[in-house]
């Protein structure tokens, strides 16, 4: 069924079906027993599908990764689909556009989706507003914060802290993201000098409340091993709970789309990115003897892609392009094959 479906939806823009599509989903979730029909088709409730991961209980292992809900506005309608937790953002302390349209490609042939969105966001305030009203019925929320574009790098960390502060009291982890390639210089974070300068002054905050929320770090599927081993060291000394592996890539190695697609810039998503971020869990895993929590993103499309990511070393599996070419169905696949792995 979700193959015609998608046939039909890949007609069009992929980011105008996104709006599209998801303003329709809140309008047929106020329908009186629609979420009781999703709850049948989506969902699954099995005690052995619960993880007690970062001092947080998940009811299951798979979550939305950031980027699908930006702004927090259907966190209660994906909720439906059977997720464990759900990562909102990227979120910026101002509002900003984003880049210039068309700014999001899928490359049907390889199963991904090439994108330059630029953190487009409503800015901090109203998601925090936003996020401080819904009803979470056991779904974590993860806060995935960036810096505003027009921020320079040396001013970063104002960004990251006005972002912690916000939305402390309404998220259950954050998540720093420092690796996206569609702002310009971001990547640059990744260095280990003005990494440490962020994550530190995170944690100080952190430190100073009653409680503390878990902070993990998203990086990039293109970093190499000796990048790998300064992740490492960065995020034992900082004692942050742990790393989100991956997110997008800049590379464009072996792909079967039209040259035209490929010349798009922007970071790829989705199946070639299952094998790269599988062996980045694994050397982290390996290489830090496990001291920290990795949740493991790219290229989960079927449910053995997040068996192996489990065995890899991940705790906790997350989704994104995988759930627009194999539709909402693949939660609960996935949950299922957990069960029995």
């Amino acid at each position: 069924m979700y193959n015609l479906i998608k046939h039909l939806l890949f007609q069009f823009d992929p980011e105008t079906i996104h709006h599209l599509v998801t303003g329709g989903l809140r309008r047929i979730n106020r329908i009186w027993g629609v979420k009781a029909m999703w709850k049948v088709f989506f969902q699954i409730e099995d005690d052995r599908l619960e993880r007690q991961v970062m001092g947080l209980k998940f009811k299951n292992p798979v979550g939305l990764a950031a980027g699908f809900d930006k702004n927090a506005s259907m966190v209660e309608d994906l909720a439906e689909f059977g997720f464990g937790f759900i990562e909102i953002g990227t979120v910026t302390p101002l509002p900003q556009p984003g880049n210039e349209k068309p700014r999001m490609f899928r490359l049907v042939e390889d199963q991904a989706l090439i994108n330059r969105m630029g953190f487009n966001n409503q800015g901090v305030d109203v998601v925090a507003e936003r996020l401080g009203h819904i009803q979470r019925k056991g779904v974590l929320i993860g806060g995935n914060i960036g810096k505003n574009k027009s921020t320079p790098n040396e001013d970063a960390v104002s960004d990251y802290i006005e972002c912690f502060d916000r939305l402390f009291d309404v998220v259950d982890y954050f998540v720093v993201n420092v690796s996206s390639p569609n702002t310009p210089g971001l990547r640059e974070l990744q260095e280990k000098e003005p990494l440490m300068k962020i994550l530190n002054a995170l944690q100080q905050r952190n430190n100073k409340n009653e409680i503390s929320r878990p902070i993990l770090l998203k990086i990039a599927p293109d970093l190499t091993n000796s990048q790998l081993d300064d992740i490492i060291e960065i995020v034992i000394e900082t004692k942050i709970a742990g790393v989100i592996a991956t997110n997008t890539s800049l590379s464009r190695e072996g792909l079967s789309a039209p040259g035209k697609l490929l010349a798009e810039s922007g970071g790829l998503s989705g199946k070639p990115l299952q094998k790269r971020s599988t062996e980045i869990i694994k050397y982290l895993s390996e290489h830090s003897k496990g001291s920290f929590v990795i949740i493991g993103v790219g290229g989960i499309h079927h449910p053995q892609d997040a068996v192996e990511k489990i065995r890899a070393g991940a705790s906790l599996v997350q989704i994104y392009t995988g759930f627009i070419y194999e539709g909402p169905g693949l939660v609960k696949r996935i949950l299922k094959s957990l069960i029995f792995d």
